[in-house]
């Protein structure tokens, strides 16, 4: 007998797939003044842990050996250990993520939710430079401190799992979502998984495909999940990027990349988090003078954020 639409035998059924894509929507005129630039953005908010990272999680895990008696260890600025979290539940496999301070508290509280034992390192930055330093300098030295036998870590910024995800699932999304019609393709720079995946797969097919990347305009921001990569020592770039499928990269302050968020939301009901904004705001400077069709990634929802967009909002409704 056939199963019924839409019934799984597990929460991790529900991860997007080429089968069973996120959904795109077109960004009316009321944001996107020119109709000769179609920008669609890509909703990663519905895979079943509500972001993008939810596909590089299912692949560094299926990748990874654990042993008896190991727990996954992971620094994050709070999707991938949310991803990593749920699923690691769902197999029974102890888990603990590392974690900026400054990350939103709506995120502390879902990875709270999951029953993840968060560790707290002492320099605050969302985003610290060198790979020795915060959460992921913490997990690192977790993992030299006991000789890699208790922790084992998916390490999403150097797993060549996580380009092979966007690789397999998001860019054959895209590609079959505009029949092969995408001219552009805007996303932002963080582990860098997504813009290599993505880009590598596009350009195979349509080697015209423009690849834009999105970064902080500095390295103080308040854009979790983003990287500012401009200007950094080759050294302190994840060692998953391939440069050489970024066409343009685009620097975005903090107010524009929330005053887009807070206008997404108002003038089209989409409800996205900042790093969204963001690479929304960078598509809208291209839709002034460019055509054709452009793809731009939402990593995640408004609903982990809420918190940090309230400078923003705060004294609407007020008369």
């Amino acid at each position: 007998m056939s199963k019924p639409d839409r019934v799984y035998e597990s929460i991790v059924d529900l991860i997007a797939s080429p089968e069973n894509p996120t959904p795109m929507v077109k960004i009316s005129g009321r944001v996107n003044a020119n109709a000769d630039l179609k920008i669609y953005l890509k909703l990663e908010r519905y895979n079943p842990f509500g972001s993008i990272k939810d596909r590089i999680a299912l692949s560094m895990l299926r990748g990874i050996e654990i042993n008896e008696g190991q727990s996954l260890a992971e620094p994050s600025s709070g999707n991938t250990g949310i991803a990593l979290a749920a699923l690691a539940n769902a197999r029974g496999i102890p888990i603990e993520i590392a974690v900026p301070q400054g990350i939103p508290e709506e995120k502390k509280t879902i990875l709270r939710l999951l029953g993840v034992r968060m560790l707290w390192e002492a320099d605050d930055s969302l985003c610290p430079l060198f790979p020795n330093e915060g959460a992921r300098g913490l997990v690192s030295a977790m993992l030299r401190s006991v000789g890699g036998e208790e922790y084992i870590s998916p390490n999403q910024y150097e797993n060549e799992l996580n380009v092979r995800a966007h690789y397999e699932t998001t860019g054959p999304e895209i590609w079959q979502q505009t029949s092969g019609q995408v001219d552009y393709f805007f996303a932002g720079f963080g582990t860098c998984g997504t813009l290599t995946g993505v880009g590598k797969y596009l350009k195979e097919k349509k080697p015209s495909v423009k690849i834009v990347a999105i970064e902080p305009a500095g390295t103080d921001h308040n854009l979790p999940g983003m990287k500012r990569i401009s200007d950094l020592r080759e050294d302190l770039v994840p060692k998953i990027l391939d440069k050489s499928v970024i066409d343009d990269i685009v620097a975005v302050a903090d107010d524009d990349a929330y005053e887009t968020g807070v206008r997404l939301a108002r003038e089209e009901g989409i409800l996205v988090g900042p790093t969204t904004g963001a690479i929304m705001h960078a598509a809208l400077g291209y839709a002034k003078e460019c055509k054709g069709v452009a793809v731009a990634i939402s990593p995640d929802d408004a609903f982990k954020y809420m918190s940090f967009y309230e400078p923003y909002v705060k004294d609407q409704g007020k008369p």
